[in-house]
């Protein structure tokens, strides 16, 4: 994973996987899509609060066939707690028994920084079998900023309900953020003083049968993304409006049978989106008002329809599961037909501990309406970019026991019509362009459980150690002075993480991270661009979160960057040194 801040707080934050862009991974909660096809430059300003999320789970390489499209590198699915409360002890073998839980945390430290949520959940079973829970969330967070004009505010809120029984279940989900944040130099260098603010509204519902040979499942979702853009803070100049809505509607089937299990579905996506700059040209009779402003107008539109089918089967024999499908697709802003991406994943386990695997997928990405279009005094679209197309491959080993867990993974990509934001003299402006590439990548991940191992009267908890390196080949001639995005990856990562006991409740998590960045920003003199490129080079990092916690309440002090090296990981921005965040939390 790799994860690049213009600010500090996780804000304006850039999310990739094994050298991919940030444009090139899906995101999920619990399994509908979040992505944003206007940019996913906002991927990560999920519509939910910390305290509503399980678990996190990361699926690395090309997943098209999976999850649709957006999942050309990646995705990353976040699970919400709300399930788990239909197991709550209360409600075992019972009838008409209610659950109850919430918890409130609040936090505050460094550059005037404060976050506060609190989250409820309740769960009812009715006299038939059925459980109903419901969790309701919101939270708050502002900051003067960690760099010059990384100030922000806004809040989140989110409700989830989930109807279950014998037979049928049903699951819906709703969620609201509102941030507004000073951009430094989000596009240029030559504009420190850039300002943002997004709107994110996202509804979904869910059914599935439970009962039958045959499975069914539907799902429909809305997402509108709301953006206000400055490029010069407070002033009309560069001023940018968009709004954007995905309407998702899928069915599934699926069935097990003597050769395994087949599963098939079927999903329309619409991407629409209006605006002052992305699209084309509306007649002044059809420009809609920009809601918030006196007599604004979205003079542009643009959008796009997409459609895909699935197949796949899996097959499990003794220590050996298969599963083979493709994905078949056709988009309206593509004139070519249906287009197909296979994939096959390959699982042996040939003893107890042990794991092997390999697979072989195929992708695609469509640009993004800001790739297609974006103009600006530092930026310039292109509105005849093909979308990027790879074929993966991944091979890798794991072993686990009680006390100990290893993984060595490698990968191969290979990409064409990749996208990218490229200068092609030092006082060039951004333009998005087509390009080949080979990604090569190799890790490993080794975790000690010292508490099995040892025993739990001494105080060692947990010890992970990761190594990451990639290797990159963009494969085509036209010559350029600078990458934006594509050729600024992670070369090499290293982590590590130690979590320990210090006496009675306390308890306290270091974290290493080592970290070798490809690339490089230009050097501004007096907000002029020069010639010249200092590259990212090596960096580190060490961070410790001390906790002492009780059953019914936390108190903990985070500290960040906690030797207050300063350095730079993504444009222009100089990253804060040292920060300290403390506060309490509390269950019910």
């Amino acid at each position: 994973m790799d994860v690049r801040q213009r600010g500090a707080f996780g804000m304006q934050t850039d999310l990739s996987i094994n050298g991919g862009t940030f444009d090139q991974i899906a995101i999920l909660l619990n399994g509908v899509p979040l992505n944003n096809p206007q940019t996913g430059h906002n991927a990560s300003d999920f519509p939910i609060n910390i305290s509503d999320i399980e678990r996190i789970e990361i699926l690395e390489g090309a997943a098209s066939r999976v999850f649709g499209s957006q999942a050309f590198s990646g995705a990353i699915n976040i699970v919400t707690r709300t399930a788990s409360l239909l197991s709550h002890p209360a409600l075992a073998d019972s009838c008409k028994r209610r659950a109850w839980q919430g918890e409130a945390e609040a936090q505050g430290g460094s550059y005037g920084t404060a976050m506060a949520e609190a989250a409820s959940r309740f769960a009812l079973t009715g006299g038939r079998g059925g459980r109903f829970v419901s969790s309701l969330s919101a939270g708050y967070r502002r900051s003067d900023g960690a760099v010059d004009n990384g100030d922000f505010d806004g809040y989140k809120a989110y409700w989830q309900g989930i109807y279950d029984d014998a037979r049928l279940r049903l699951d819906v989900q709703t969620g609201f953020t509102l941030i507004g944040y000073g951009a430094n130099t989000f596009y240029s260098a030559a504009y420190p003083d850039q300002w943002e603010q997004t709107r994110r509204h996202f509804l979904s519902a869910r059914a599935e049968s439970k009962a039958g040979r045959v499975r069914l499942s539907g799902q429909v979702s809305w997402l509108r993304n709301a953006d206000h853009y400055q490029l010069v803070r407070d002033t009309p100049k560069g001023e940018n409006f968009h709004l954007s809505d995905v309407y998702t509607a899928s069915v599934n089937a699926w069935t097990k049978w003597k050769l395994g299990r087949t599963a098939l579905g079927a999903e329309v996506r619409e991407e629409d989106i209006f605006s002052t700059n992305l699209g084309r040209a509306l007649d002044e009779s059809q420009q809609p008002h920009i809601a918030g402003t006196p007599d604004g107008h979205y003079t542009k539109r643009d959008g796009r329809t997409n459609v895909s089918y699935y197949l796949e089967h899996n097959v499990v024999w003794r220590g050996l599961t298969v599963s083979a499908g493709v994905m078949a697709q056709r988009n309206s802003a593509l004139s070519t037909g249906f287009r197909f991406y296979p994939g096959v994943d390959v699982n042996y386990r040939p003893a107890k501990g042990w794991r092997l695997y390999a697979s072989f997928n195929r992708s695609l990405r469509l640009p993004s309406f800001t790739d297609l279009w974006y103009k600006s005094p530092t930026q310039e679209g292109n509105v005849g970019l093909r979308p990027e197309e790879c074929s993966a491959y991944r091979i890798g080993a794991d072993f686990g026991n009680s006390w100990l867990s290893v993984k060595v993974k490698g990968q191969y990509a290979r990409g064409t019509d990749m996208i990218d934001w490229v200068m092609l003299t030092p006082t060039d402006v951004y333009r998005s362009r087509n390009f080949s590439l080979d990604n090569y990548g190799a890790g490993i991940d080794a975790t000690i459980n010292f508490s099995a191992l040892l025993g739990s009267r001494q105080p060692l908890r947990r010890l992970t150690l990761s190594y990451a390196r990639l290797w990159q080949n963009r494969r085509d001639a036209e010559p350029y002075f600078k990458s934006n995005y594509a050729m600024e990856y992670l070369r090499d990562k290293f982590t590590a993480s130690l979590s320990h006991k210090l006496f009675a409740s306390l308890s306290a998590q270091w974290s290493l991270r080592v970290w070798h960045r490809e690339g490089a920003y230009q050097i501004y003199e007096n907000l002029k661009a020069t010639d010249r490129l200092q590259p990212y080079g090596t960096h580190a990092l060490l961070d410790c979160k001390v906790t002492w916690q009780k059953p019914r309440y936390e108190l903990f002090a985070d500290l960040t960057n906690i030797t207050n090296h300063r350095y730079f990981d993504l444009g222009n921005v100089p990253q804060p040194g040292f920060m300290a965040m403390a506060g309490a939390k509390i269950k019910w």
